[in-house]
Formats: C-alpha cells, sequence, structure tokens
C-alpha cells in the first residue's frame, strides 16, 4: 500500500512516497525554484538492497503543474511507482486549518473552498498548499487526496488557553485566537515516546519541544494538546531562527512612531531579522554554537536567551499540568544539539527533571532517554517524522471515510 506525501510551497515541491505496510521511504525529493533560474530537481530512490541512491537533474520547471508532471515521471523511471493508480492516496500538508478543520479531510471542492477562505490567516502558506492540492487532483484524479493540517492537534486547546484578551467582536469577525503549529510533528513525536515508555498516552502529561529554525512548545494531558507556544501566526512564543518569539505588542507602534517604517517593514524584521539572527547575526544554531565556543559575547547571549524563553514555557506548562510524566525533544536543533538539552533541563531538578550529561552528549540514535536515575520525568529525544505522520493520517482518513 504506496501513499505519496506532497508538501507545496511557493516555488517548491517536496515528496516521499511510502510503502505503508512497513513504513519505507520508497523514494523522496525535491522540486525547487520552481519558474526561477536554475529550477531542479532532487530524488532518492531506494534499491532492492535498501539503499538510497540520489540524482539531481537541473532543468526549466515554469510551474506546479510541470512540476508535478516531473515527480510522476522520475517515480516511474526509477522503478518507486509505476502508475498513480498503485497509490492508496496522497497526502497533503497545509499549514492553517482555521477552526474548521479538527483532522485529516479528504479533499473535495468544498474542502478547499473552506482552505481559500483560510488564507488571511496564512497568507504566505496556505495558497502554495491549495496550488499542489489542486495540481495533485488534476494529474491524479482518480486518487483519493487528503488534507492534513498543521494546526488540527491543537484544536483540542481549551477556549481560555486560545482565546485573547481583546474585544470579542474581533475574535468571531476575524477569526483571532491561537491556534498553534508544528502540530504533525508534535502528534508524531507524543505517539512515539507513549510506545517507548510502554505506557497509554491517555496516561501521559508530556511537554514536547520542537526545536528547528521554527520552534514550538506543547502542553499535552492525558494525549490531548491543551496550549502551545505559537499563536495566531508562527511568530508567537520561544525565540526561533529568524523569528522574535513573544514580544511587547506596543514594540511595533513605538518603531512605527521612531523610526517610520510601515507595518509591513516591522512585520518583515520580526520574521525575517530577529531572533538568534536578530541577537547575533545568524540563525543556523549550529554556527552559534561554534561563536559562542569561541568567546563571542553575543552569540553567548543568544544561547541564553534562547534556553531561558525555553524554560520559562517548560515552567509555565508544568504548573497547567499539574505533573509531568516526560519532556519531550525534537526538531533539528531539539535532536541534534546536545548543549541546549543541557541548558534547557539545567536547574530544573525541583519540577523533578534531572538530565545525566554522559547520556545526553552527541546525538542519539532513535528515540533515547536522558534523564538520570533519579529523576522523577522522562527526558526523551525522538526524531520527528512529519511526512509519515501525515501518511499515516492519510490511511486512517481514507479507511474511516471510505467513497
Amino acid at each position: 500500500m504506496k501513499v505519496l506525501v506532497l508538501n507545496s510551497g511557493s516555488s517548491s515541491i517536496k515528496y516521499q512516497l511510502f510503502e505503508m505496510r512497513d513504513e519505507s521511504v520508497l523514494a523522496a525529493g525535491s522540486i525547487e525554484q520552481i519558474d526561477e533560474p536554475g529550477s531542479h530537481l532532487s530524488h532518492c530512490v531506494r534499491s532492492p538492497q535498501g539503499e538510497m541512491t540520489k540524482t539531481l537533474r537541473t532543468l526549466p520547471i515554469n510551474d506546479h503543474r510541470q512540476g508535478f508532471a516531473l515527480i510522476a515521471s522520475v517515480l516511474k523511471e526509477t522503478g518507486a511507482l509505476a502508475d498513480t493508480g498503485e497509490l492508496k492516496g496522497i497526502g497533503h500538508r497545509v499549514v492553517h486549518g482555521g477552526e474548521k478543520f479538527k483532522e485529516p479531510t479528504r479533499v473535495t471542492p468544498e474542502v478547499l473552498s473552506t482552505i481559500r477562505a483560510l488564507i488571511p490567516l496564512a497568507p504566505l502558506h496556505n495558497p502554495a498548499n491549495l496550488l499542489g492540492m489542486e495540481v495533485a487532483m488534476e494529474s491524479a484524479p482518480s486518487v483519493p487526496q487528503v488534507a492534513v493540517f498543521d494546526t488540527a492537534f491543537h484544536q483540542s486547546i481549551p477556549r481560555h488557553a486560545y482565546h485573547y484578551a481583546i474585544p470579542k467582536k474581533l475574535y468571531e469577525a476575524h477569526q483571532v485566537r491561537r491556534y498553534g503549529f508544528h502540530g504533525t510533528s508534535h502528534r508524531y513525536v507524543v505517539k512515539k515516546a507513549a510506545e517507548f515508555l510502554q505506557k497509554p498516552l491517555e496516561s501521559l502529561n508530556l511537554i514536547s519541544l520542537h526545536l528547528g529554525n521554527g520552534a514550538s512548545a506543547a502542553a499535552i494531558r492525558q494525549g490531548r494538546c491543551i496550549d502551545t507556544s505559537m499563536g495566531l501566526t508562527p511568530l508567537e512564543g520561544l525565540i526561533m531562527g529568524t523569528r522574535c518569539g513573544d514580544l511587547d505588542p506596543a514594540i511595533i507602534f513605538y518603531l512605527e512612531r521612531e523610526t517610520g517604517l510601515t507595518s509591513g517593514a516591522i512585520e518583515s524584521i520580526l520574521n525575517k531579522e530577529s531572533g538568534l539572527k536578530g541577537i547575533c547575526g545568524v540563525n543556523d544554531m549550529r554556527t552559534v554554537g561554534e561563536m559562542a565556543s569561541a568567546g563571542n559575547p553575543e552569540a553567548q547571549l543568544a544561547i541564553t536567551m534562547y534556553c531561558y524563553r525555553i524554560k520559562k514555557y517548560i515552567g509555565a506548562y508544568y504548573a497547567v499540568l499539574g505533573g509531568l510524566d516526560g519532556l519531550i525533544f525534537t526538531g533539528g536543533i531539539g535532536e541534534n544539539a546536545d548543549f541546549i538539552r543541557a541548558a534547557c533541563c539545567e536547574g530544573l531538578a525541583h519540577l523533578g527533571l534531572k538530565m545525566d550529561n554522559g547520556k545526553n552528549l552527541g546525538r542519539p540514535e532513535g528515540c533515547s532517554a536522558m534523564e538520570s536515575k533519579d529523576s522523577r520525568a522522562r527526558i526523551l529525544v525522538i526524531p520527528t517524522n512529519e511526512e509519515l505522520e501525515i501518511a499515516e493520517q492519510t490511511v486512517a482518513c481514507l479507511e474511516a471515510e471510505p467513497l
């Protein structure tokens, strides 16, 4: 049973083809710089021996329709997928589902129309996600398509956690509330945590930290998300690679008055020039760590601020959960940066979190425990796999809603 997962961006298409019987990746790749000079396809395919062979093609790719046709062609050429008729379904990553979509949903014209109406909430992402779905439906009309939403996992958050203290009419007219993102990743790693701990997810209180260039925290009570750090947009919450995270909103008005910058220019600064990049000039945590080790004070400050903000969220979520079974690190930084994990857990013994520094060194393989023997709560590093989670949700949706 094969499932194709697509993540369509404004100038890119990322894809993975899964064999769901053993959850193996048959092929994966991306098309970058669509309708730009230097457009190219990067494609990996698994050999019968299980090895991945990579090819790179540079060629004109004028639009997403041509891109999808190229993906289908290279999948066929490399023997991964002879025909789209082999597919159980195609799963699509969609950034914003608003309040409408709480679960993965079979794509229909009505669903497309609803996602289109949500574009004001995600103007940079939903249009590209929509285009990917429309092209895939045109190119493979007989294959069921499923939309999987980054926001869906957080739809269990209670009203007192998702409402902002602003006039009610703004929520009712413009849907201004906390939505949260990275939900597909959070959902995947908390399920893996339950498997690793050999306990029902419904019995666990967990804090999940997705730390990459974008970063977010989620509080999970008995398997359901009850709070998350990102808000109406992915700008709120933790310090990120180029995003500021939590900020006094009056700073925006102050900067407008004092600098003459437009609101659009300030929005761009807060999203693209802030966070780690704003503090020390670079947004890659590997480089920040090297700079800090070499004595760069701005890089040292960036790491301290980054981990301090995370610790504040851990403390806040511990308070609302009323106890903690496990803390999860995932994402590129969470999985690879042992110095970040150590700094985030330092001084949290009073919350039952005690790191074993020896276990924490390096990058662990698979799901790993990092806590000391006398830690009351588990500290886990769990590699995320959002594409596999989308594939699994696609199958579950299609089996629950057969045509």
